[in-house]
């Protein structure tokens, strides 16, 4: 990663931190596989434009570090602790 790309993908990370801080961030971070990496993230949220709109403001997006994809799940399982 380069100077410039770390430098976004810091903005990037704390951009999503409100959802984090605030519950709605189900589950975040980097995922690494044999092509290199990508990022998950998993968020509880009421309203999809609204968490499109967000998510399209990511700085990893907004400058064509990142593209996005985003799904809808229709439920989930969690282990119990």
């Amino acid at each position: 990663m380069t100077d410039a790309e770390r430098e976004v993908m810091d903005r990037h990370a704390a951009h999503w931190q409100p959802l984090v801080d605030s519950g709605k961030m189900v589950v975040f971070g980097p995922v690494l596989d044999s092509t290199g990496s990508w990022g998950l993230g998993v968020v509880e949220a009421d309203d999809e434009d609204e968490l499109r709109a967000f998510a399209a403001a990511d700085p990893a997006v907004a400058t064509g570090t990142a593209d996005l994809e985003m799904g809808k799940m229709l439920a989930g399982f969690v282990r119990s602790s």
